[in-house]
């Protein structure tokens, strides 16, 4: 009798990953919403380089070749859609983004026996303290609570949160806080030299920070929907 055959097929293992994406939500008309973006990076030419970008599409009714006119714009300035939400899939080809559902993207579940004296997991923490510079080209992304940065930010750098941003040193880079919806959140640095400041999607460039409250301490907030910005005492 012929040995059993052994066989050294290895299973796939997946792993879930997130990532904090720019949401576009086009509005009508496309040319007056695409020179808005041109503005912006007119201000900051480097805003959307390497960040994901995924396309909101519902509220517009657009046909096949609309919507792969609009990526096909967004490429041309050099955005890349990583995937378009909102939208039946019979809108959308083989050569598009392909279609997103669920809002944001979470770690693939793992199912486990439950077991009968399992340690409770620790809270995660809601708040997250560094206590060296953020160097140029570092991004930090904190998306459940506040972020301290004890240092400065160097040009370049990032720091998005999902609650307030406390710089206890110079603020020269881009800072985003409230990234998921939280419009309360608020903006302090002891030296203000920001590239970028916003707060629930609302921001400022550089350019729009008045000569007045630049190399001062200052807090930035949201009022009415737009964003302010005034000097510490």
């Amino acid at each position: 009798m012929d040995a059993p055959v052994q066989s050294n097929r290895q299973l796939v293992r997946m792993r879930g990953r997130s990532y904090v994406a720019f949401v576009f939500t086009p509005v009508v008309p496309i040319v007056d919403w695409l020179g808005e973006i041109d503005a912006t990076l007119a201000r900051s030419p480097g805003f959307f380089v390497g960040k994901p970008v995924v396309l909101d599409l519902a509220a517009l009714d657009l046909s096949q070749s609309a919507i792969a006119h609009l990526v096909a714009n967004l490429e041309q300035r050099n955005i890349r859609v990583l995937g378009i939400e909102g939208v039946s899939p019979d809108h959308l080809t083989k050569s598009l983004p392909p279609l997103l559902t669920g809002g944001r993207p979470c770690g693939l579940p793992q199912f486990e026996p439950q077991k009968p004296q399992a340690k409770p997991q620790k809270p995660r923490p809601t708040s997250l303290l560094l206590d060296q510079p953020v160097r140029s080209g570092q991004s930090i992304v904190f998306a459940d609570g506040d972020v301290t940065v004890l240092g400065s930010v160097g040009s370049g750098a990032e720091i998005v949160a999902g609650g307030s941003i406390h710089v206890y040193g110079t603020l020269r880079g881009r800072a985003m806080a409230g990234i998921n919806g939280n419009s309360s959140a608020r903006i302090f640095c002891q030296r203000i030299e920001a590239e970028l400041l916003a707060i629930d999607g609302y921001y400022q460039t550089a350019e729009d920070i008045g000569e007045s409250l630049r190399h001062r301490p200052a807090q930035a907030w949201l009022e009415d929907d737009a964003l302010k910005i005034t000097a510490l005492n």
